[in-house]
């Protein structure tokens, strides 16, 4: 075999100039292998890095601005309390504040809005939770009509200091004027009422403390308190001392910072992120071994001589096997290089997605050492393990024997033949096959390859799937109500005559939100009871076939979530410990669990919760189907209505369930249907390089015969389409096994993923691998086309 040797330094040992030379001759390959390689490594950056600079950002955030531990709300308590609190064991700092929420009339918007005023300490920088300003300035002391706005709301409706807002506050409409624009580490995600955030409807405004509790008649008190924990404190034996001194004044329950509506959202969010910067790289560095492996097994084939007479000139195994070793690092550590310069890129397109979601004094990215650390140890670990079980067998010859070429494949006829089909085959059919039948394993990991590009394909997609399912059962089946109003208290059943009298409402279903705290065994969770009435359209429960549910006359139902959390099963009891009205502890059974995607909630007969209570039946709220002609009519008289806390429009809680959710899912399906295509265009040249060079002198000699360029070309190019057919319905189960783990490791309390892959994402797979592989295949053919018969007949390589 002539090898040109030009233009390598001399100065290099021969095996460094062999395996440059190696490198170049299989050029091609090699970079679809680093190609592959730089996808899962820039896939983990990329996740990495913005979970890291999350996590950073929360960190620093939370310690600068000195977020608290613990939180209680209740009805109102003297501030002489407060230092008997603050005597309780475990507790380091504790503030009270006055916090109430309020409707709004905001320029601009015609629907009804809410917001959370939360008092302001006296000076500006003490206390918890504290407010970061980002323009403007703060609002004067005993200032009535002066508020900070939260970022987000102000953003969702256009406003800035200067601008002025109408709140309904104790009964009494106040013109409040926005002097700036602030955020606060308890109100990352501004939510109230929903699992998702609203910021066009509702928001936070911070007053003077002094002016807001003049406001709302709470001079010398409080009804609302959070505190930090000192070193080594428990939080449960601080919350329970909490919960027992706040009693005698109407205390909701205290919680701690992981049952925090804000930092629960977040908290959700770094779990997901954590999950896809583990499973997704993995599989592509499984990929890249997978495909290590092929390439080396071909060339270790393909090189036994040469393999013997480096072992003969005494070169020892651990020397061959290093210089084989050295060629998959090098392709592989170059696609990690590349991996983690386009990682950086997109990590830091990332941190900009979260930048505009979460409200952060600072958000940057970084690419840490452990990111890089951990991407070249994958990426060597990955070459190591593909090249090791190619070199194994070849090692473990002998040079005499390995001199010798490899003793040609026993001919057996395949299945096919044997059932006789071959006579309805066509002879470049029957070769293909007798190919695939005498190196089975090769096929397999070829099939095994294509099969995960198809299963990224479908996980990637199924997040849509599930999207859209969510949408249909929880917001097109259960939810059937135009709005969703909430009353500053509990009101008396009768109110609900007085709903119905408003403009343009055709239907009311009054509910009741009961605050409470379940128990079962040693395990506890504060959540909210909805009490449902008799009659519902436009709030239902759904069994699993999706049909209406009858709330049971005693007993209660819950989430699967909840029931999980609780380890509770049905025909138990739980311990039901209402936190408000005459604060009962009652044992109620579980009668039905029902499996809801959006938080973990129970559910009751409206008159059983009241028996249950031992309260008269009151209501929290109404569901409203309203005329659409009239909407606008109805807005503007439940501005006006003081008893009125907040309104909520089913199609806006969709818009902002998208935003929220929508926008992250639709980035990261992009980039897996792309790297998930690098990969079928890997696989499929790679399987198609290494036929070609294996089967060279055969498709040469087959010319030679009298077969058409066509005719040789599609044997090849045949064996990878069985190789493609093969892999599309693995791969489509692969995926619905990948998706159906990621569903459990992302299920959180607030948001839970079904298991739904569509027809439509199987199809989409589908078409992400063939048009990858017709791709590689048009290069393949190329190559074909440039056979040279004579020189492919001098020489196997």
């Amino acid at each position: 075999m002539v090898t040109r040797t030009s233009g390598l330094p001399s100065w290099l040992p021969p095996l460094d100039r062999k395996l440059l030379r190696d490198l170049w001759r299989m050029r091609g390959q090699a970079l679809a292998i680093a190609l592959m390689a730089a996808c899962g490594i820039a896939s983990f950056v990329t996740m990495r890095s913005g979970y890291e600079a999350l996590l950073a950002s929360q960190q620093a955030y939370y310690e600068h601005n000195r977020f608290a531990d613990v939180f209680a709300s209740l009805k109102r308590a003297p501030a002489s309390l407060l230092q008997q609190l603050e005597s309780i064991p475990g507790v380091n700092q504790l503030v009270g504040r006055v916090v109430i929420d309020a409707s709004l009339d905001v320029p601009g918007l015609d629907e009804p809005a809410s917001a959370r005023l939360v008092s302001l300490p006296g000076a500006p920088g003490t206390g918890l939770n504290r407010v970061h300003l980002r323009r403007g300035r703060m609002p004067e002391n005993m200032a009535r009509n002066e508020v900070l706005a939260s970022e987000a709301f102000s953003a969702a409706n256009r406003l800035s200091p200067g601008d002025s807002v109408t709140a309904v506050i104790n009964g009494r409409k106040e013109i409040l004027q926005i002097t700036g624009i602030a955020i606060s580490p308890e109100y990352l995600n501004e939510m109230k009422g929903s699992s998702f955030p609203d910021n066009r409807r509702f928001g936070v405004l911070w007053m003077d403390h002094d002016a807001l509790a003049g406001a709302t008649d709470m001079r010398d008190g409080f009804n609302d308190v959070a505190l930090t924990l000192a070193p080594g404190a428990s939080e449960q034996q601080v919350i329970e001392r909490l919960d027992r001194m706040l009693q005698p004044y109407g205390g909701f329950g205290a919680y701690g910072r992981k049952d925090q509506v804000s930092h629960s959202f977040l908290a959700n969010e770094l779990a997901s992120a954590r999950v896809s910067s583990t499973v997704i790289p993995a599989v592509f560095l499984a990929i890249v071994a997978f495909l290590t492996n092929n390439i080396l097994m071909r060339v270790t084939v393909l090189q036994r001589a040469q393999i013997a007479l480096l072992k003969s000139f005494g070169y020892a195994d651990r020397e061959v096997a290093w210089h084989y070793v050295k060629l998959a690092l090098l392709i592989v550590l170059a696609g990690t290089v590349a991996g983690i310069a386009l990682g950086s890129w997109m990590g830091q397109g990332l941190a900009g997605l979260y930048a505009r979601f979460y409200h952060f004094p600072r958000l940057e990215f970084s690419l840490s050492g452990f990111s890089i650390g951990v991407s070249a140890l994958g990426g060597a670990a990955s070459a190591i393990a593909g090249a090791w079980l190619a070199l194994r067998r070849i090692l473990r010859m002998r040079p005499a024997e390995a001199m010798r070429p490899e003793a040609p494949a026993h001919f057996r006829p395949g299945p096919l033949e044997r059932l006789g089909f071959q006579r309805y085959m066509s002879v470049p059919l029957r070769m293909v096959l007798r190919r695939l039948e005498r190196k089975p394993l090769k096929a397999l990991v070829s099939i095994l390859g294509l099969s995960m590009a198809a299963a990224l394909v479908v996980t990637g997609q199924y997040t849509f799937d599930a999207l859209n399912e969510i949408i249909r059962v929880q917001f097109r089946t259960a939810q059937r109500d135009d709005l969703m109003l909430s009353f500053n208290e509990s009101r008396d059943a009768s109110v609900t005559h007085a709903l119905s009298a408003l403009p343009g409402v055709n239907r009311v279903e009054p509910f009741r939100a009961a605050a409470v705290r379940l128990r079962f065994a040693h395990h506890a969770k504060k959540t909210l009871i909805f009490a449902l009435g008799g009659k519902r359209e436009l709030r239902r429960i759904l069994d699993e076939e999706e049909r209406p549910i009858d709330m049971p006359a005693e007993g209660m139902v819950l989430t699967s979530k909840l029931a999980e959390i609780l380890g509770v099963r049905k025909g138990e009891a739980l311990s039901v410990e209402f936190l408000e009205g005459q604060r009962r502890v009652a044992e109620v059974p579980v009668v039905r669990i029902v499996d809801e995607p959006i938080g973990v909630f129970a559910y009751m007969d409206m008159a059983a919760l009241s028996r249950q209570a031992e309260e008269p039946l009151l209501v929290s709220g109404a569901y409203l189907a309203v005329d659409p002609a009239r909407q606008a009519e109805l807005y503007r008289t439940l501005k006006g209505i003081p008893a009125v806390a907040s309104v909520s429009l089913r199609e806006a809680t969709l818009q902002s369930f998208l935003s929220t959710i929508a926008e992250n899912m639709r980035i990261n399906t992009r980039v897996l249907v792309a790297f998930a295509c690098v990969i079928a265009f890997g696989v499929v040249y790679n399987a198609a390089r290494i036929a070609l060079s294996e089967n060279a002198v055969e498709l040469a000699s087959l010319r030679i015969l009298g077969f058409s360029q066509a005719e040789v070309g599609g044997m090849l190019l045949g064996e990878q389409a069985l190789l493609v057919a093969a892999a599309l319905p693995l791969g489509c189960l692969l995926g619905y096994q990948l998706a159906a783990l990621l569903s459990i490791l992302l299920s959180q309390e607030l948001f839970r993923i079904p298991l739904v892959v569509s027809t439509r994402t199987y199809l989409l797979s589908a078409a992400a691998v063939l048009l990858s592989a017709v791709v590689s295949g048009a290069l393949v053919w190329r190559r074909i086309r440039r056979l040279d018969m004579i020189e492919v007949l001098k020489t196997r390589e």
